[in-house]
Formats: C-alpha cells, structure tokens, sequence
C-alpha cells in the first residue's frame, strides 16, 4: 500500500514540473522576447541618431537634435533657435530622417501630378 501512494504522487510531481516549464515557456515567447527585441530596435535607433535628424521624445514633443554628446543629446524645439532644451539619449522614442521626410514630401508631390494628369488626359 506504501509504495503505491508514493508511485502515484511522483509522477503528480512530474506533472507539476512538466506545467511549471510550459508557462516559463510561453511567458518567455510572449513577453520577454518581445521586450528584447523591442529594446534592440531602440539601441539600433540611438545609434544610428545624428545632428539634424528629427525627432520624437518620451514626452511627445517634437523637435531638431542640435548637438550629440555621450549619452546627452540637446533638441530644439520649433522655429524658436533658442529653444534648446538637453536631455537624456533614452528620452528620445522615436527618429525620423531628414531624408525621410523629402521622401514624403515627394511622394505627395508625385501623387498629385499623377492626378492632373490623369486629369488632363480626361
């Protein structure tokens, strides 16, 4: 009678620590690897930073990045020159090429020349 309660509640333990792995698991493929790739993408952005590129911080103001330090970086803010506010390299969440933004802008322009001439050939 011993040995068979003592069979039954090991392989119960077995169970227990089969589950307790799975969640570990499933945690770590939808959380922390998340996270981890979330946060390189970050390092990626900081460091591809330079002057003149525009900008998003944590606070949700944008602005022109002025200067670089080490891990400083000074924006300014508007039309205003004097505006030059520094801070922290991680308080910046997100980067937008100057080029980029001609990009855009060209994209615009194409679409709207494609237009009147789809316009025009009417």
């Amino acid at each position: 009678m011993v040995l068979l309660t003592s069979s039954t509640s090991s392989g119960s333990s077995m169970w227990l620590i089969i589950y307790v792995v799975a969640i570990f698991v499933v945690l770590y493929f939808l959380m922390m690897r998340p996270q981890k790739k979330e946060r390189q993408k970050k390092e990626q952005m900081i460091k591809m930073l330079e002057v003149g590129d525009t900008v998003l911080t944590t606070s949700g103001f944008y602005g022109t990045v002025v200067d670089i330090q080490d891990d400083m970086v000074i924006v300014e803010f508007g039309s205003n020159k004097n505006c030059r506010i520094p801070m922290t390299i991680n308080a910046v969440s997100d980067v937008e090429k100057p080029a980029d933004s001609t990009k855009a802008v060209e994209t615009k322009a194409d679409k709207k020349k494609k237009k009147e001439e789809k316009k025009e050939d009417k």
